[in-house]
């Protein structure tokens, strides 16, 4: 049950990705809050089960195909939100995806697919809620960006590249419409345990998965991997009334990493 802090009773918040792991997370989270969660994913059965969640736990969610890289797909799906719950109070652009490599093994195809999710996106998400949130006196938006886009990770180039971005639009999309009531942030959380990096590792680290899951703890000082609720819970500060004066920022959620 919501305290009376951090409240979204009644705000209508859109969360891509969030089908699994920390779109999942904060889907639930702000549903707890009393929000109305739309729950957007590529993968409709796993938008439906996040949905389903929220709602045998009282809450409400609504489920939505949409492949966020698709500009037609992301128009008639936030048209489609608009026309069911007459506002948009909350963008949080989860969906994203990871690559291994240095500049040499990033292939050009590589390079596409990863700005076609993770920079394009969060762009064509934030450019359909923006005029929405204008016609409605403002709104929050909030971009999952990374460490990367903060500090220099090891084979990381593309995905580095591609949350560099998201800072950086971040920082523009926050002032350009401070003067009308939308703020915007981003998050850059160091490692998280989630499914999603159990099923990548597995892939393409078949035979080392305890190794390699023990280095990817091990990179932040503190000792271990972040989970999906933590960056929930600085999800749900950012978007409440409570984060009311913040706007441009880009919080690390690291164990450590930038202080070390």
């Amino acid at each position: 049950m919501p305290t009376g802090l951090f409240e979204l009773r009644e705000k209508v918040a859109v969360v891509t990705g969030a089908g699994s792991g920390i779109g999942a997370a904060i889907a639930r989270v702000f549903a707890r809050q009393q929000a109305r969660v739309v729950v957007l994913d590529r993968d409709e059965a796993a938008a439906r089960r996040t949905a389903d969640q929220i709602s045998g736990a009282g809450g409400r969610a609504a489920a939505v195909a949409c492949d966020v890289a698709d500009g037609g797909q992301v128009a008639r799906v936030f048209e489609r939100i608009v026309a069911e719950q007459a506002r948009v109070d909350i963008l949080v652009n989860n969906a994203g995806i990871a690559h291994v490599g240095t500049i040499e093994r990033t292939t050009e195809a590589d390079f596409d697919r990863l700005y076609a999710v993770n920079v394009k996106g969060v762009y064509l998400c934030a450019r359909a809620a923006v005029p929405i949130m204008l016609g409605q006196g403002g709104g929050v938006i909030l971009n999952m960006a990374s460490i990367a886009s903060l500090v220099g990770v090891a084979e990381r180039f593309a995905y580095s590249m591609t949350k560099g971005a998201v800072h950086t639009m971040t920082m523009s999309i926050a002032i350009d419409y401070v003067k009308q009531n939308i703020r915007c942030n981003c998050i850059c959380p160091a490692r998280i345990h989630t499914p999603f990096v159990d099923d990548f590792v597995a892939r393409h680290y078949a035979g080392r998965e305890r190794e390699t899951l023990a280095q990817l703890a091990a990179y932040q000082p503190i000792g271990r991997m972040w989970t999906s609720e933590e960056v929930a819970h600085l999800a749900l500060y950012l978007c409440s009334d409570e984060a009311a004066f913040v706007t441009g920022q880009a919080y690390p959620i690291d164990g450590g990493v930038l202080v070390a």
